[in-house]
């Protein structure tokens, strides 16, 4: 076994996937394909203190958008609002529109677009999870680089470790 290999297996981060695209952190900081959803967070553009979270529901295309305060986006009347344009923008960026298109569960034509093939409703869904993974995710960009493990995930049970 090279050093190299050796060396990996005893860090305690994980390679990231490279975006399919370069993506606008400051706009759309947060997204992922998780939960059964397409959520993530996207910045207010009139209140730099604000910030919405949205989601779409993969296969019923449930859209939900609303403050991380939990109030509903005044925008949100059964189209996509523009935080979840940006949001869907973004993800296609991110991971490519096939993947996206495939994790929601929905066929979008040659040459279409993914909000425009969705046929959505609103579906209201708790903002408080997708804020708290989002925030979780902020706090790990400040762990320096180390291959010490992390003592909050010390119960991942290591590669090769035998059990008794």
């Amino acid at each position: 076994m090279d050093a190299d290999k050796t060396a990996w297996d005893r860090r305690s981060v994980v390679r990231v996937v490279s975006p399919v695209e370069p993506r606008k952190l400051a706009k759309v900081p947060f997204v992922e394909l998780a939960d059964g959803r397409l959520q993530g967070v996207v910045s207010s553009g009139s209140d730099i203190e604000r910030v919405y979270v949205s989601s779409i529901t993969a296969g019923s295309h449930g859209l939900s958008c609303s403050t991380n305060n939990n109030r509903p986006c005044g925008a949100l009347h059964g189209y996509a609002c523009k935080h979840i344009r940006m949001l869907a923008d973004e993800a296609i960026l991110q991971y490519g529109l096939d993947r996206v298109a495939r994790y929601l569960r929905v066929e979008v034509p040659e040459g279409g677009s993914l909000i425009h093939s969705l046929d959505s409703q609103v579906e209201r869904t708790p903002a408080a999870v997708v804020f708290s993974r989002f925030l979780r995710h902020l706090a790990y960009l400040e762990v320096p680089d180390s291959i010490e493990p992390l003592a909050e995930l010390h119960w991942f049970p290591a590669m090769g470790a035998v059990r008794s």
